[in-house]
């Protein structure tokens, strides 16, 4: 029994919760429909206003401590002895197609720095050729300059976040305030298709904005490799997820990546939001289609650790080039294995597809009877979010969900964004539902 109770509780908090209910009770308008699950309840009660005074003792007896730490094994030069049976048990079960090599990491940021590192390192190596580094390249990379350090650029789109270190920040386009005093790289930035909906009302436009938006990339990587910054890789989110939950088609996705092909470039997809089961798919590129869909994948947050998958060619040639202390964390792998255990045992990716369509036909709904305040209803599984008229509204609207029991997320300049878990069910979704109609209902 305490072994199912914690394997359950691992799947719940398999994802950051932006569609959190906070177990209590409430008199439910309309009926939801029940689906047998272990634990239940009936609706949030809330007591006090959040955060409630216990949760501010507790954040001002953190603020006197600087920090925390963790002791755990030095990765990179101490992997336990059964390191290669726990990967395989845990993230090679997962692997993306055609991704055969892993490589973990602590964070998001850093499996980005390092996917960012191999693909310079895989570029140059093509440059190369068969032979070794030369005694100049030796010289030069240890002051900066080329041709130890080649100019390579990556090419991100607006509106994307892809982390929050130096070599991240170049391509990450969300928020001034992560990106201000700090010293950028010069690198292409291409727009991100800006599409109208309902989508069916606008296809000839989306299709002409999608375009517009590829004819632009191929123009970037031109001009940069004439500029000598040539453009070495191109990363993008399967949903840009901090920069407002923006969507392309897939068969805009199919289009990069044959321009990335015919271009030479590496195609780098940031799964450390989208990846886990939330999009009803493990992996949200893989409803793309695609025989070849990426040459590196990086993940982090919901799969416990951070890290990338990546091609065999893209394998650095010596030991040592991808490297830092911790490398991940292998207590994280076992977490990860029973969690996956859980997610196949209950089906939870078709849950998270279903679950989200009951969601995602509830918003629409809403949007019809609210339009003042809800517009561009969008979403894949669970990953849904709508648009607000503004800012205030979109904060004001979280502000009165969270004081009713219901956490939702902002992202973009006026978005809404839901996160549930995968172990969200079609009853949730009703019971949300009701909720958030009574708030509109009120709204002033």
């Amino acid at each position: 029994m305490a072994s199912m109770l914690l394997t359950r509780r691992l799947a719940c908090s398999f994802q950051r919760n932006y569609c959190l209910l906070v177990p209590g009770s409430r008199h439910i308008s309309q009926a939801a429909a029940k689906v047998d699950v272990e634990f239940d309840y009936d609706g949030p009660l809330m007591k006090t206003e959040v955060p409630g005074p216990r949760s501010q003792e507790l954040m001002k007896q953190l603020n006197i401590i600087q920090s925390t730490f963790i002791n755990r094994p030095a990765l990179g030069i101490l992997p336990p002895e059964n390191f290669v049976e726990k990967l395989r048990e845990s993230l090679l079960s997962v692997a993306p197609k055609g991704m055969s090599q892993v490589i973990t990491m602590a964070c998001g940021s850093c499996s980005n720095e390092n996917a960012f590192k191999t693909i310079f390192m895989w570029y140059r190596s093509k440059e190369r050729g068969q032979t070794g580094f030369s005694k100049e390249e030796l010289e030069t990379c240890m002051v900066n300059q080329a041709p130890g350090c080649p100019d390579f650029s990556i090419l991100s789109f607006m509106g994307a976040f892809h982390g929050r270190t130096m070599g991240c920040l170049a391509t990450t386009h969300s928020k001034a305030i992560h990106k201000i005093d700090i010293p950028s790289f010069d690198w292409p930035i291409a727009p991100f298709p800006r599409l109208k909906y309902p989508l069916e009302e606008f296809v000839k436009e989306n299709k002409q904005e999608e375009a517009r938006c590829l004819e632009e990339v191929e123009d970037l990587i031109v001009k940069y490799r004439k500029k000598k910054k040539t453009v070495a890789g191109i990363i993008v989110e399967p949903i840009q997820s901090e920069g407002g939950d923006n969507h392309a088609s897939d068969d805009f996705f199919r289009k990069l990546r044959d321009i990335s092909r015919k271009h030479g470039c590496a195609f780098l997809v940031d799964e450390v939001q989208t990846g886990g089961g939330c999009t009803g798919k493990f992996w949200a590129h893989e409803h793309w289609g695609l025989d070849d869909p990426a040459d590196v994948m990086t993940f982090s947050k919901k799969m416990m650790t951070g890290g990338f998958f990546h091609k065999e060619e893209f394998r650095p040639n010596a030991p040592y080039r991808i490297f830092n202390t911790w490398l991940g964390d292998p207590s994280k792998n076992l977490l990860l294995a029973e969690v996956i255990n859980v997610i196949k045992r209950e089906d939870l990716l078709n849950n998270a597809a279903h679950a989200g369509k009951a969601l995602l036909t509830g918003l629409l709904d809403l949007q019809t009877r609210y339009p003042q305040f809800i517009s561009r209803v969008r979403g894949r599984g669970t990953f849904c979010s709508f648009d607000t008229p503004d800012e205030s509204i979109r904060n004001k609207l979280i502000l009165i969900a969270r004081n009713k029991g219901v956490v939702l997320g902002g992202c973009g300049d006026k978005s809404i964004r839901f996160r549930p878990t995968l172990v969200f069910r079609d009853h949730h979704a009703h019971l949300f539902l009701n909720i958030f109609s009574d708030i509109l209902a009120d709204f002033k």
